[in-house]
């Protein structure tokens, strides 16, 4: 499991005094209103910082962190990961999962045969999608097929994230 969890991602500076504008990577926004200690996952090393504030515009965080008082120091850190300690993150519901712990997870079908690997996971509007990129071999040796698995209780049949393998019911059509 992933000791951090991202919350955001810088987009841009805002202002004179450091802020910066945030896409929030979150269901819930009002995150960066309730964590007050962030890690920012830059090239060079990690930067522990303190939020200062934070209002909202339009889909995006205004945030003022510790670190930034001017927009030329923020403007060094844009696209960089906003992140926060497991510890710190809201509590799910049964049935619910952090992205970061499926990405990477073993598929499995219900046979046992191995599917593939968790890459990405789509949030639609009706339910998430897994994006699973599985190996196949043709003539010029393995090439990587991506195929959309969703979450629904026909397709997704267990997720085991102490295991890190989750097992599916293949749809018919699915691997067409």
């Amino acid at each position: 499991m992933e000791q951090f969890l991202r919350i955001g991602v810088i987009a841009s500076t805002h202002g004179i005094k450091g802020e910066v504008k945030v896409y929030p990577t979150t269901d819930s926004p009002q995150r960066f209103c309730e964590v007050k200690d962030v890690i920012l996952k830059t090239k060079k090393g990690d930067i522990e910082t303190e939020i200062k504030g934070v209002r909202f515009f339009k889909n995006l965080a205004i945030v003022q962190f510790a670190c930034f008082t001017n927009p030329e120091d923020a403007k060094k850190y844009i696209g960089t990961d906003i992140m926060i300690h497991r510890k710190d993150a809201q509590p799910l519901e049964e049935g619910e999962y952090y992205i970061a712990d499926l990405i990477g997870c073993t598929v499995i079908d219900d046979q046992g045969n191995n599917i593939g690997t968790v890459k990405d996971v789509l949030q639609t509007g009706a339910n998430d999608v897994y994006v699973v990129g599985c190996g196949y071999p043709d003539e010029k040796g393995l090439k990587e097929k991506e195929i959309l698995l969703p979450v629904i209780k026909d397709c997704i049949k267990n997720v085991d994230i102490e295991q890190s393998v989750i097992t599916v019911h293949i749809l018919p059509g699915l691997l067409d």
